[in-house]
């Protein structure tokens, strides 16, 4: 491999791309031979095709493996040097802050543009691992969901979990402490933390406090973003919360943005970081019905509650200080809000056990303020959640349901891609025994057992597109054992129940 001509096909690159400008390229050329440990380079006469950067970055990575230039071919390896040659690219924070906010005075949309298109060309998104993401839609009684297999994120290589633990930190030396702390911007990475060299965010204020925004390198969705608080402070979830979804909807009016609930099962991933997730997408839960409409006068807000599998209340109007109000005293009533008859207890001991998920959006001239109600609370017989995926869809999904999924989207695990090829082959056998003897079908036993008994098929093909279907309506179940007011008499009247309380205390 000719590593010269790599080299020139990753500045065109970056030329074309206006990562940097023609005037760069020698100190861009210089800037990788100083990476690869090169002190010479020629550039060919000879024409390069065109190519992606994940293309060209390939051809990098294999030089590396092939001169024994890094240790191994894992991927937290090779992730490392491709982001530090993409580093070379990238202009320091305050020049790529300076053209953001230009753009940002034009409109909101240019701005958000230009950086979604930075975070792609630079590789922090890397679109061709995005790209392998399987994803389709299922239809349900409550309007479509988006399903996804997420491919994206790779597997931990147990070479790179044996090297990063010769040099793992104490929890109060970790540097950057977590994913989301600002730190991270321009931070080398190590093979237990991703690099982000080529990773810029953006300084905002909500509710006179220091926030960033950034880009999710995994996004779920179009324009995915996340806006976390400048200081590393744990998830909490408030009315100051509601009033900065609010602002940044205010100032990002093409943007919706909510947070995860601030409680373990419930919440989200990462509940040591307080942060939003926000984007240029419409979610199902968006699309909702909204029935049950009542009016607030005092207040100028509507409320109502949506025809969705988890129990939301949607809030409407065009003051957001009225929005806050409304939406806090709902927070605070559901906080300690108890119906025995339906389960929901609120505490046990000093263990609180519910909490909202909310969700803002600017759309035909008013805010919307959607509060799904969430409750952890676990027993003997629900070990994992009481309002959880119950355990005979742990084969699917047992992962916390977060504010993504809530709205509608799926993130299902990659095993599934695999599990669900395989099965397929035995599906259309009909070998059940070999199925309840794999080890790693046998989860599935019950779910592939049920399929053939209802369904006659005369191809793989039809087995594969049944079986996608059976994972679309496995999620529909996973929301509704999540809501806390099941879709039944019983539930509506409690729902109902909680209404008036709400009402009663805002009529106060």
């Amino acid at each position: 491999m000719n590593i010269n001509n790599e080299i020139k096909s990753l500045v065109d690159y970056a030329v074309r791309e206006r990562l940097i400008e023609n005037e760069d390229r020698i100190y861009a050329v210089n800037r990788l031979l100083e990476i690869l440990h090169l002190d010479h380079y020629t550039e060919g006469t000879d024409s390069i095709p065109y190519a992606s950067v994940e293309d060209i970055l390939e051809k990098f990575r294999q030089w590396a493996v092939e001169t024994n230039f890094v240790p191994n071919d894992s991927n937290e390896v090779l992730d490392l040097f491709d982001t530090k040659l993409m580093s070379v690219f990238v202009s320091k924070p305050s020049d790529f802050r300076k053209k953001y906010f230009e753009l940002w005075k034009e409109s909101p949309e240019k701005a958000t543009e230009y950086y979604y298109h930075f975070a792609k060309k630079s590789n922090y998104i890397r679109e061709q691992r995005v790209a392998k993401d399987i994803k389709w839609v299922y239809e349900t009684p409550y309007g479509l969901i988006d399903m996804t297999i997420n491919l994206s994120k790779p597997e931990k290589d147990p070479r790179a979990i044996a090297l990063a633990s010769k040099g793992l930190n104490t929890e109060s030396e970790k540097y950057p402490k977590c994913l989301l702390c600002k730190e991270n911007e321009g931070y080398a990475g190590r093979l237990d933390h991703p690099a982000r060299q080529n990773h810029r965010i953006i300084p905002i204020t909500l509710a006179d406090e220091s926030w960033y925004m950034q880009y999710s390198p995994y996004v779920y969705y179009n324009e995915h973003c996340i806006v976390f608080k400048g200081n590393h402070e744990p998830m909490k979830i408030s009315g100051k919360t509601i009033e900065r979804l609010l602002e940044f909807v205010s100032a990002y009016p093409h943007y919706m943005i909510g947070s995860n609930a601030d409680l373990p099962i419930v919440g989200g991933s990462i509940l040591t970081h307080d942060h939003f997730q926000g984007g240029r997408y419409e979610f199902a839960m968006s699309k909702a019905k909204e029935y049950d409409k009542i009016p607030i006068p005092a207040y100028g807000v509507e409320l109502s509650k949506l025809y969705w599998p988890m129990s939301v209340i949607r809030l409407k109007g065009k003051d957001v200080k009225n929005l806050v109000k409304v939406s806090e005293l709902i927070l605070s009533v559901w906080k300690n809000y108890e119906d025995h008859q339906v389960g929901i207890i609120s505490k046990s001991g000093d263990t609180e056990h519910n909490a909202i998920t909310p969700i803002t959006r600017f759309r035909n001239n008013l805010f919307e303020v959607d509060l799904i109600l969430r409750n952890n609370r676990t027993d003997e017989q629900y070990p994992f959640g009481i309002f959880h995926s119950q355990e005979e869809y742990h084969h699917i999904k047992r992962e916390n349901i977060g504010l993504i999924e809530c709205l509608g989207l799926a993130v299902l695990p990659a095993r599934l891609r695999d599990e669900m090829n395989l099965l397929k082959q035995f599906m259309f056998k009909k070998d059940l025994e070999g199925i309840y003897s794999n080890e790693i079908l046998n989860k599935h036993g019950h779910f592939a057992r049920r399929i053939l008994d209802e369904n006659q098929f005369s191809s793989e093909e039809e087995i594969e597109a049944k079986l996608y279907d059976e994972i679309g309506y496995v999620f529909m179940k996973v929301l509704e054992n999540c809501g806390v007011y099941k879709k039944d008499n019983d539930g509506e009247k409690a729902f109902q129940r909680f209404i008036e309380v709400i009402h009663e205390n805002l009529s106060k």
